[in-house]
């Protein structure tokens, strides 16, 4: 059955007649759409967030690596829902979470409701998912976004470009059209595979294909992997040679390595004899597991997708080569931003004016829309990379914006410049014109280490020429990637312009220090991009592009760096100033206050890396844990200084751009400001991260004592509740007896009122803010109602007279299968609760973080 269309506008047109109810939610749709129509399938697939899947059953016989999906579907309650748009929705979320990388991709994407459902091939939208510009990154169910717009209208022209596209959207009406629906579902769900049983590979499908080809595969290929990647040679380029293969012979001569039946040829030339010779690779197991792979797909792909893969190797690429190449496109949005920046720096005719070398160009994204090809050089350390930029340009021809004899193979890190381009050579070893050259790169940014932490890759950037022979110049961060490439550049290629894209690291972090000394330039110019813009980049924190003039000998002193946001779109400036004239960082400060001693410590504060990426492990704890965090045994004479490093870290959220930021050595103003003590003491206590519980030891952070809350028992330590009373009188440190008046004595009923609370506290020496009262009044009412709860049922035991506040969460929220705590608890009351204590603490946590700033905590 064809879809109906209105002729005016296009839009399908939808019959109201439906015979499931409108007012089943959508997860009862779903399985009344199963049990009807799919249920000979295996519909019992959950992949991530996509609403429905449908798959060919496995054969009891034959069983397959690979599932076959015949169907990817969003789902929607009742029947007002624009169609259209629900295939948006989807496909956004496919988009967001690189589906299509992680399973083979379905014949049909859908979409339905209680009324009705519709297909589109997969194939018909599969081009949505290449574009290297477009910002995934944001919610699906938005549909008023701009990219939930701009995609709708692409999905559209798509589809309307190709009458045999637009034709094969299929719409059936449940109840008039369930006749015509089996009968559809009977035709077109049935498998991919070819008669004997092989899978169809596209560009959508072949990161799965080529990560299994890995895992299976390369092992039985006779070579040193280690090495051949030292040298430039991939598993990608014999992949490659496999998949655009026909009965074992590669059908594109273009590639680096070529498959000829029964073992590898590479680096082919000419010798002096004028016969062609090459290096040979055999398998070494006479073929066995490369022929048990490849039966099961269809080899070559369609030859409408060699030059696609090809183009885009670089998803195929390792991650760890994929770091130390830097093999990650530059998003379009920011080549041309960054191309507009160079403008406004160096001036409208730059590019006639200047030139310009990519010395770690991968397959040359960054230099598309440079236009002078005689000024521009293109070096990348990759063999294969180069192939891939010299098929363009012979493709291209006069139109292609690169010469061929510009583009070559370079190791930057490790190469002479001897062996550079005599025209290349000719302007580095020129003074004058090497004032007019441009080293425009977005370089690699791994980072070596001496351990097998996470993040620190062993033997990357440890051993080449430049981590040799620059070490004293580069300090600690001689075991970053980008920081090799730029001294390298600063003390060989003196005098030019460096335009790169890099983290913040180089202005701030301490393990920058050393290298700032020595890298004199001025930074002319930068603006700050979201790093998950980036290709293939996870991270949540800012990517700057920077022009620094390195004739112009400057220690980096501070900048205004303009902000763009994921879109594109200008947020403002942030000034960004060096740290190291400063005292220190704040891990230098909580040093001064660490004890010795844990055997006599109420809790242990852990803290870490002095930036926002680091906050989350920022906690309160029992005991000290194994990781590689700072571990200061909380007494009676540090709990203050542990309170405030943990309230300084917290009381600010965390976003891309402040993720860098680093928290500093404070000054002297917070030593006597006595209600910012109490404010970050009542923050501490009622702080998610304040992980103390009765579970693992004594908990001595109860910060009432028995009779506030009326409880039936003694609580094991009145250790808080005694530290907050000598407080408020001004006894920091004297021991005291629990006799003495408290905060709290004033009303045993919870529903005293934080005023009441302020009052009373305001004739001590000492008193809690009104933001802390409110704090404070409110976990106590939490406290009260968690000690006289009665429903212990429903929790499986009754209330802990001991509990931490950690304890009291765990309690009412239970825990999922794997042991984390649930986010929501069916309690009413206790939900109530604890949403009035988090609206007090957010207002706590603004009336400290202005503190934050004043006392130096951060800039």
């Amino acid at each position: 059955m064809h879809p109906i269309y209105n002729t005016d506008n296009n839009d399908l047109i939808l019959f109201p007649m439906s015979k499931y109810s409108l007012k089943e939610k959508e997860g009862t749709i779903i399985n009344q759409v199963r049990e009807d129509f799919f249920d000979l399938f295996d519909c019992t697939k959950l992949i991530g967030n996509i609403d429905f899947a449908v798959a060919i059953p496995q054969n009891q016989i034959v069983k397959y690596d690979e599932t076959e999906y015949i169907l990817w579907a969003e789902a929607k309650q009742g029947n007002n829902h624009n169609i259209y748009e629900s295939f948006i929705q989807l496909i956004l979320t496919i988009g967001k979470e690189r589906t299509f990388e992680k399973f083979l991709p379905p014949r049909f994407i859908g979409a339905f409701d209680a009324e009705k459902i519709a297909f589109i091939p997969y194939e018909s939208i599969m081009a949505v998912f290449t574009q290297n510009d477009f910002n995934w990154n944001i919610t699906p169910s938005d549909h008023n976004s701009k990219e939930f717009k701009q995609l709708k209208q692409m999905v559209r022209a798509e589809l309307d470009a190709d009458n045999k596209k637009r034709e094969n959207v299929f719409i059936y009406y449940f109840g008039r059209d369930d006749k015509e629906l089996r009968q559809f579902i009977r035709v077109n769900f049935r498998s991919g595979r070819d008669k004997i049983h092989r899978m169809s590979i596209s560009q959508n499908n072949v990161v799965s294909v080529y990560n299994k080809w890995r895992t299976e595969v390369m092992p039985s290929i006779a070579v040193n992997w280690e090495n051949a990647k030292q040298n430039g040679l991939l598993e990608t380029d014999f992949f490659l040679a496999d998949l655009i293969a026909e009965d074992n012979q590669t059908l594109m001569d273009g590639l680096h390595v070529l498959l000829c039946k029964t073992l590898y040829k590479l680096d082919r030339k000419i010798g002096t004899d004028g016969i062609f010779v090459s290096k040979e690779v055999p398998f070494k197991d006479n073929m066995q597991a490369h022929t048990q792979f490849w039966a099961r797909y269809a080899r070559p792909p369609k030859k409408e997708y060699w030059n696609k893969i090809v183009d885009r190797r670089d998803l195929l690429v390792p991650q760890d080569v994929r770091e130390r190449k830097g093999s990650f496109f530059t998003p379009a949005i920011w080549v041309e931003k960054s191309q507009e920046y160079l403008a406004n720096t160096l001036g409208e005719n730059w590019q006639d004016e200047y030139y310009i070398w990519d010395c770690c160009a991968g397959t040359g994204n960054l230099l598309v829309g440079l236009n002078n090809k005689y000024n521009i050089w293109a070096s990348t350390l990759d063999h294969a990379d180069v192939k891939v930029m010299h098929e363009r340009i012979h493709t291209m021809g006069a139109g292609s914006n690169l010469l061929e004899s510009h583009v070559f193979q370079f190791d930057f890190l490790n190469d002479d410049f001897s062996k550079l381009p005599q025209s290349l050579q000719a302007v580095i070893n020129d003074p004058e014109k090497r004032k007019k050259l441009v080293i425009y790169i977005n370089p690699p940014y791994a980072e070596a280490g001496t351990g097998q932490g996470k993040g620190f890759k062993v033997n990357i950037s440890n051993e080449t020429m430049v981590y040799k022979k620059y070490t004293n110049f580069l300090g600690n961060a001689k075991k970053e990637l980008f920081a090799q490439f730029f001294v390298r550049i600063y003390n060989e290629i003196p005098s030019c312009t460096l335009a790169e894209f890099s983290k913040l690291k180089i202005l701030q972090a301490s393990n920058f220090a050393d290298f700032r000394v020595h890298f004199l330039a001025n930074l002319k110019s930068m603006f700050l991009v979201p790093a998950n813009t980036f290709d293939n980049v996870k991270g949540t924190f800012p990517i700057g592009f920077f022009i620094w003039d390195s004739s112009d000998k400057k220690a980096f002193d501070t900048i205004d760096a303009d902000i763009y946001s994921s879109k594109g779109e200008y947020q403002g400036v942030k000034t960004i100033q060096s740290l190291d004239t400063f005292k220190g960082r704040i891990n230098d400060w909580i040093n001064c206050y660490r004890e010795k001693d844990f055997s006599s410590s109420v809790g242990v504060l852990m803290g870490d890396g002095p930036d926002f990426q680091n906050n989350k492990y920022i906690s309160i704890l029992n005991k000290a844990g194994s990781r590689h965090g700072i571990y200061v045994p909380i007494t009676n004479s540090n709990i203050i200084s542990a309170v405030i490093y943990l309230s300084v870290r917290q009381c600010i959220d965390s976003t891309w751009l402040n993720d860098r930021d680093q928290f500093l050595y404070p000054n002297d103003g917070w030593k006597t400001d006595y209600e910012f003590q109490l404010d970050c003491l009542a923050y501490t206590l009622f702080h998610g991260q304040n992980r103390i519980s009765a579970d693992q030891g004594t908990n001595h952070w109860i910060p009432f004592y028995e009779h506030e809350l009326d409880a039936p028992d003694n609580f094991a330590s009145n250790f808080m509740a005694d530290f907050i009373r000598d407080f408020l009188n001004g006894k920091h440190t004297a021991p005291a007896t629990t006799e003495a008046p408290t905060l709290f004595d004033t009303d045993t009923n919870p529903a005293t009122t934080s005023q009441d609370l302020a009052v009373t506290s305001a004739s001590q020496t000492n008193a809690f803010s009104p933001e802390a009262a409110e704090v404070m009044q409110a976990g106590k009412a939490l406290w009260y109602y968690y000690i006289h709860h009665k429903d212990n049922e429903l929790y499986g035991k009754a209330p802990d007279i001991n509990a931490s506040f950690y304890d009291i969460r765990a309690y009412f929220q239970g825990r999922n299968e794997k042991g984390k705590m649930n986010s929501e608890s069916s309690d009413e009351k206790y939900t109530a609760l604890i949403k009035d204590l988090r609206a007090k603490q957010k207002s706590l946590a603004a009336k400290i973080a202005e503190k934050v700033y004043l006392y130096g905590f951060l800039k």
